[in-house]
């Protein structure tokens, strides 16, 4: 069981007092799908974007367990999802791979405003045809003398519509293969890079969404991420943090509805008892708490083996389907729990279930998880 110190208990704590600023309206936000400037503002304030950053380059030097704990509390006191998918997107989809790959002159140029979120990051992987299939995308990026020319289109780019620098996975090599794509830092003014218009969405509706295109889009040779051939070594390492840091949010998201839900069951009277006091009710949320729980552990015990150099194939995915699951489950109990309020957009509860749907889609659908577990267990060969 991991112990936390008075340092992390305080970079956590002094993430609360940020929790009603960066809620408000979340509701009618939603209703709007509008991503909020002036939320954004306040998030480059609370320093979040900044955790696991080295300090040369503006970073709080945390790491990736102190990060993810500091996380979960942004999803337990911010109710807008959406903003806290943006935060995550940005550190994991830029400022991740920046620090393990970037170059020096790379870091000069973008991490630092990542880190204080002057610059909001964003990747560009999955493709209309290809979805969960990476291999098969066919953006290509043509060497050039200097420049390499990037053609294609991405799609499903959450930050899309808003990003000022976009790490592009592109095909290098004509047969493609593990070492046929290459990860680009691309500038969002680079001319041919052009953005659809922001795609409605079922849930995370403040955190916009679009299609990008590239039209012979130039940049040159010290824009690759890592080493030519090298995009799926990054992609690798992203994906890994990003599973963690983004489900360590939907963590602090359950525990804010499991305690929401205690304190309406034991308020809510029907029958002349609160509801607490029948135990299908009670069942609910002793469900509710488990999931919670469980989710918890399998997310901070892959972590624990990430930062030991352990091989994390298996428990990542098994970490990703239990908390996306849950999150889903526990959502949608807590609108059973509280009736026809649950029902009602106002409580926000409606509005939790639309975002936990995006879970198990994102970062890889929970199929695509099954399948690499059967795989790690010597499956389907």
């Amino acid at each position: 069981m991991i112990r936390w110190n008075a340092d992390q208990a305080d970079l956590r704590d002094g993430l609360e007092r940020w929790g009603d600023a960066l809620s408000a309206d979340h509701i009618e936000l939603d209703e709007q799908s509008a991503f909020s400037e002036d939320k954004w503002k306040l998030v480059q304030k609370t320093g979040i974007l900044s955790l696991p950053f080295d300090e040369d380059h503006g970073g709080l030097g945390q790491s990736l367990l102190t990060t993810m704990y500091v996380l979960e509390g942004l999803g337990e006191y911010n109710r807008d999802a959406g903003l806290s998918f943006c935060i995550t997107t940005s550190i994991c989809s830029t400022g991740i791979p920046l620090q393990q790959f970037g170059t020096t002159e790379q870091k000069e140029r973008y991490l630092h405003r990542i880190c204080s979120g002057e610059a909001i990051g964003a990747h560009a992987i999955t493709e209309a045809e290809g979805g969960s299939d990476a291999m098969a995308m066919t953006t290509r990026a043509v060497r050039d003398g200097d420049d390499f020319v990037i053609n294609g289109s991405k799609a499903f780019v959450s930050n899309g519509p808003i990003a000022d620098v976009i790490v592009v996975y592109a095909r290098t090599h004509p047969d493609g293969g593990p070492l046929g794509t290459t990860a680009f830092l691309v500038d969002r003014n680079t001319p041919g890079l052009s953005a659809g218009k922001p795609i409605k969405k079922m849930g995370l509706r403040t955190s916009p969404l679009s299609e990008l295109f590239f039209d012979d889009v130039r940049v040159p040779k010290t824009a690759v991420l890592g080493r030519v051939g090298g995009g799926f070594l990054v992609l690798d390492h992203v994906m890994k943090r990003e599973i963690l840091f983004s489900f360590i949010v939907n963590v602090g998201e359950m525990q804010h509805r499991l305690e929401r839900c205690v304190e309406y069951a034991k308020t809510r009277k029907s029958f002349g008892k609160a509801i607490g006091s029948y135990q299908t009710i009670a069942n609910k949320i002793v469900d509710t708490k488990i999931q919670l729980e469980t989710a918890r552990k399998w997310l901070y015990d892959t972590g624990e083996k990430l930062e030991a150099g352990e091989n994390i194939t298996t428990d990542l995915a098994i970490s990703k389907i239990v908390t996306s699951e849950s999150n889903l489950a526990t959502s949608l109990t807590a609108v059973q729990i509280f009736g026809g309020h649950g029902y009602m957009a106002e409580f926000g509860l409606e509005q939790d279930v639309r975002n936990a749907v995006g879970g198990t889609i994102y970062s890889g659908t929970n199929e695509i998880q099954y399948n690499r577990i059967a795989s790690m267990l010597g499956l389907g060969k």
